[in-house]
């Protein structure tokens, strides 16, 4: 019988004129002598069409290509695919215009029809389905409940007019099988009524209080310990850090006592890598000088690395290259240098020469003596010789404060100094000007000193200093190790890549 090749896929030959026509066999109608194709294919080019008709007289060849199989429901399969799951997928359910029949409407396919795809495209189309070939009405009736109930269904639903289909017609969801299933997720997750979202905010404080990170943690700690192992992330991990100088791999332990004086310490200094540096007496220091200067280290040497030491250090206080660069010519600092008749005061000079050298106002104080040292004699010789202005009176000292004062006064002897009308006007001139000053190897007793220092610069070893010098610092002067051993001292340099360093007391 004709409706035994329902469903089946043809190829039709119109001949020249119209071509070939490929697709499922939807109708035949023996009486009117015509066969329906859905889904058409014009020489192999999809048709704008969802069905096709032909007359028996339009067609010149027919080929079967796909016959079903016994018990396969052709016209049922798209809504079998529908029922299987695959989403985005409607039809439509009414009577036909003769009444025998159902109409559904279904997505036509975008691939060939030899491959019968399972994709879905927007395009709709009519499958004319006689009585004894319709689906068992349980099944139909089923499959349209399914569909009733969706969302997505409802909304559309309700959007188009009941004027444009039949009122038993079920209107599917136009679209195709990937865009179905994104509406179907979509709908999910904002497809609820906007009158169930709660007013109230959500209170974060609140429920974070409920969070006990304390004992939290502490149950993670007490794990470990009986299990032995230890997780990371815990709060007591600290990771090891290491400085771009400091060696990661083990060593020896360090020896932080490496200058041992021949007697006990009156006072223990140390630098910032931790090394001991022991204070000396002024006998033992007085004692090393002395025979560094018996092996060649001679009073001119002395002089000169004290006075490139001490300009080193003045220099940083007075701002380094952030001060004394070719931008700043007109904010030369200026420096007071305050100068004895003794040792003392050729080093000051020494100072003042190296920072006249270095673009710095420096200006000498020296009182009048009718002798002098050869050392202050050849020092003065050598600061005549720059920038600096040497004066010999208070009066010509500025009144204005300066950026530094370098003190030179005093001396481990000749206190007699000190009775001096010059030494207490230039000590009160030190005072009141209000600039900080830098001592360069200062006495020991703080009864001898006259100006309080905010820094020291120590010689060598340093002296036990009192809380008057201020913070403290030593500078290497060039005595070898073994002058050191000469008198008692073991001796292990503390300065490492420096000439100047700074001390804290124990």
């Amino acid at each position: 019988m004709a409706t035994d090749w329902l469903g089946s896929i043809v190829s039709i030959n119109c001949g020249e004129s119209l071509g070939v026509y490929q697709g499922r066999v939807s109708a035949v109608d023996q009486v009117s002598q015509t066969i329906s194709l859905t889904r058409p294919f014009h020489n192999g080019v999809k048709c704008l069409v969802p069905e096709v008709t032909f007359r028996a007289g339009d067609i010149t060849e027919l080929k079967i290509l796909e016959i079903p199989g016994p018990g396969d429901n052709r016209q049922c399969g798209d809504l079998q695919q529908t029922e299987m799951g695959i989403p985005g997928v409607g039809c439509q359910v009414g009577p036909s215009q003769n009444g025998t029949g159902k109409v559904l409407k279904k997505p036509i396919s975008s691939s060939a029809p030899q491959n019968i795809p399972r994709r879905t495209d927007m395009k709709n189309q009519d499958v004319i389905i006689s009585p004894q070939q319709q689906c068992s009405k349980s099944y139909m009736d089923r499959h349209v409940e399914t569909l009733t109930q969706s969302k997505g269904f409802r909304r559309r639903h309700n959007s188009w007019s009941s004027s444009s289909r039949h009122p038993n017609q079920v209107t599917p969801k136009k679209s195709g099988l990937k865009n179905g299933q994104m509406k179907s997720k979509d709908d999910e997750c904002f497809g609820d009524d906007i009158d169930e979202i709660p007013d109230t905010d959500f209170d974060f404080e609140g429920n974070l209080a409920l969070f006990d990170k304390a004992a939290v943690f502490e149950e993670i700690e007490t794990y470990e310990r009986r299990s032995g192992t230890r997780s990371r992330g815990t709060p007591n991990e600290k990771p090891a850090r290491y400085r771009h100088d400091e060696n990661i791999l083990e060593s020896e332990p360090i020896d932080y006592r490496r200058i041992v004086v021949p007697h006990n310490a009156n006072k223990e200094f140390c630098t910032d890598s931790g090394l001991v540096v022991p204070s000396v007496s002024y006998e033992l220091h007085k004692k090393l000088l002395s025979v560094a200067e018996k092996h060649g280290l001679t009073l001119e040497r002395r002089l000169e690395m004290t006075g490139v030491c001490a300009s080193q250090m003045a220099l940083s206080l007075l701002g380094g290259p952030n001060r004394l660069n070719p931008k700043n010519v007109h904010q030369r600092p200026t420096v007071a240098l305050l100068c004895g008749p003794h040792v003392k005061g050729a080093q000051g000079i020494s100072c003042g020469r190296h920072l006249s050298n270095h673009d710095v106002h420096v200006i000498l104080f020296l009182p009048n003596f009718v002798k002098m040292l050869e050392s202050i004699t050849n020092e003065l010789n050598l600061f005549s010789k720059t920038q600096g202005q040497q004066v010999s009176s208070v009066k010509d000292l500025p009144d204005t404060p300066v950026d530094l004062v370098i003190n030179c006064l005093d001396c481990h002897e000749n206190a007699f100094l000190r009775d001096q009308p010059w030494y207490k006007a230039t000590v009160d001139w030190a005072n009141q000007n209000r600039a900080p000053v830098l001592s360069i190897d200062p006495p020991i007793n703080e009864m001898e000193q006259g100006i309080d220092a905010k820094w020291s610069l120590a010689l060598g070893l340093p002296l036990p200093l009192g809380e008057r010098a201020g913070r403290v610092y030593l500078c290497d002067i060039g005595i070898p190790q073994k002058v050191f051993q000469e008198v008692g001292i073991n001796y292990h340099s503390p300065f490492g890549c420096k000439f100047v360093i700074p001390l804290h007391s124990t």
